[in-house]
């Protein structure tokens, strides 16, 4: 799903032409947009996300709403923090709730805390929220290593929530499942032979049989979703991600065939 913190400039620009809503902005809602856009002006797009610069930004505003703080590492070079951050519990015994999202896109804004503060409120159990690295590429170096550390198994949590869609009310969605991810990755090979010549069975040849099978089959589900009878999450979503071919060689000019192809679909 493509996500504002992508695209900062766009994002602060559609928030400057959003008409005046009809009433006035609170102090408080009014902040929460400057410090939006505040956080829209950090790079965190791969392939080379501005981590440090969105914790600097995160944990001093974390530690304004009384929230405590870690910041791990699980990657050698310790430049992919992982921000946990507690608001505790008055019975610690308690299986917590950990709220996770990534700090690769834009996480999701806190500051409803203030509002139960306001109001006395104070949870049971503890109430962890975790900012992984990574997560717009698999997770390797974050929540793939977090959840086999000690310090989560030290959280206790019997209950955790992860990102999901985004509303323009205070009405929000819960999903109790999600898509399973199919990487595949499709070889194709062909006889070799001069590139001046035209023969069956070329690797190219052998792999469009392939992407063509693939793209029908894309085009049918995406159809239903067209129709209006289906959801996005009710269909088999299917898109290419790369394509290796020959052998790149930066002093000679290839004029065989090659004879391997590889092309990677995601699907979900």
């Amino acid at each position: 799903m493509r996500r504002l913190g992508h695209f900062p400039l766009l994002a602060a620009v559609l928030l400057a032409v959003v008409p005046h809503p009809a009433h006035p902005l609170t102090e408080l809602e009014t902040s929460q947009i400057r410090r939006f856009q505040d956080y829209l002006r950090i790079c965190t797009a791969h392939p080379a996300p501005d981590y440090a610069g969105a914790a600097a930004f995160l944990l001093p505003y974390a530690a304004s709403l009384g929230l405590s703080s870690k910041t791990l590492h699980f990657s050698p070079c310790k430049s992919k923090p992982l921000l946990l951050l507690t608001w505790p519990g008055t019975d610690p015994s308690l299986p917590s709730i950990l709220l996770n999202s990534h700090l690769d896109s834009v996480p999701a804004e806190p500051a409803a805390r203030r509002g139960l503060q306001a109001a006395c409120c104070a949870p049971a159990r503890p109430v962890h929220v975790s900012l992984v690295p990574d997560e717009e590429i698999g997770g390797e170096d974050g929540h793939e290593k977090f959840v086999q550390s000690e310090e989560f198994r030290a959280l206790n949590v019997g209950f955790m929530l992860d990102e999901g869609q985004a509303s323009l009310t205070d009405v929000y969605r819960v999903f109790y499942a999600d898509r399973l991810v199919w990487k595949l990755i499709v070889k194709a090979t062909g006889a070799p032979g001069h590139g001046s010549k035209l023969f069956d069975g070329a690797a190219v040849e052998n792999l469009m049989d392939c992407i063509e099978t693939v793209a029908g089959y894309r085009d049918a589900q995406f159809e239903k979703v067209k129709s209006g009878k289906y959801g996005p999450g009710e269909v088999v979503s299917v898109n290419p991600v790369y394509m290796n071919a020959g052998t790149p060689s930066p002093t000679v000019r290839i004029l065989l065939l090659v004879t391997l192809l590889a092309i990677s679909f995601s699907a979900r």
